[in-house]
């Protein structure tokens, strides 16, 4: 079964990409595999000026596979989800969110590395790893720079999940709508507005000058938190614990080490 789904709308110069695996929209190393080759392969296509990102049904998505944590599989996984980011910053195309429902975990840090996000007031959003006894390498690095240290620590370290007024009033997001439907029709007037009379390649010049310093850090830093996860994090009995817990459906017993 295939889980990503791509249509181009405005005469092709959009892409609407969708997470769609039937259930939560969860990215497992099938979808994350699915949504790198499709970006990669929009390196070819110099007309498309704007990629969307949206999950089909009520959610945007619950997050990466609990299951493809486990330290057999984190390596893999972590490598796959951190391949997503740079195919992104590759491609240098601008990119916009459209959140409903649960967007969680794994599942919002790709809407965090986007350029714009729109949410509707039934968005659910935030990084609840810590609950799991893990973190979130990329949303580490993206938080701070988004919304600064206060804001990024608490929903980091908390591991709280916030509704669509928060996270504006956050400055985590840009727009909040009434719900999907009328989400989508804005959208599509924003889009015809601010994206469509721009050059196609006048914006990536331009993303790629105000993402500069961005993904910089993105590059330098996505490794070094890699191996941190990979090499200590996974090796310690409470992270184990925090995924066998989940999988088992059961509170975690904290050994604090």
């Amino acid at each position: 079964m295939q889980k990503v789904k791509v249509n181009y709308l405005f005469e092709g110069q959009v892409a609407q990409i969708i997470l769609d695996d039937g259930k939560a929209n969860i990215l497992d190393i099938q979808m994350m595999t699915e949504l790198t080759g499709l970006l990669e392969s929009l390196n070819n296509r110099p007309d498309i000026k704007l990629l969307t990102f949206e999950g089909e049904g009520k959610n945007f998505s619950f997050g990466a596979s609990v299951a493809e944590h486990t330290e057999e599989l984190s390596e893999k996984m972590l490598e796959t989800f951190h391949g997503l980011f740079y195919a992104i910053m590759e491609l240098n195309i601008p990119t916009l969110a459209k959140i409903s429902g649960n967007c969680l975990g794994g599942g919002f840090e790709l809407p965090l590395v986007c350029n714009f996000i729109f949410v509707d007031k039934t968005a659910r959003i935030g990084q609840p790893e810590i609950i799991l006894g893990v973190f979130a390498p990329p949303a580490s690095i993206i938080l701070p720079m988004r919304v600064g240290y206060l804001k990024a620590e608490e929903l980091l370290l908390t591991g709280k999940i916030i509704g669509a007024e928060e996270a504006k009033n956050m400055g985590l997001i840009n727009e909040v709508f009434e719900d999907k439907e009328s989400m989508e029709q804005a959208t599509g007037e924003w889009i015809k507005k601010y994206i469509l009379p721009k050059s196609a390649a006048s914006l990536r010049y331009a993303l790629r000058a105000v993402r500069l310093i961005f993904n910089q850090t993105m590059r330098k830093s996505i490794p070094v938190l890699s191996d941190m996860y990979n090499n200590e994090l996974m090796k310690s009995a409470d992270a184990r614990e925090g995924i066998k817990s989940f999988l088992e459906k059961r509170k975690p017993v904290w050994k604090n080490r």
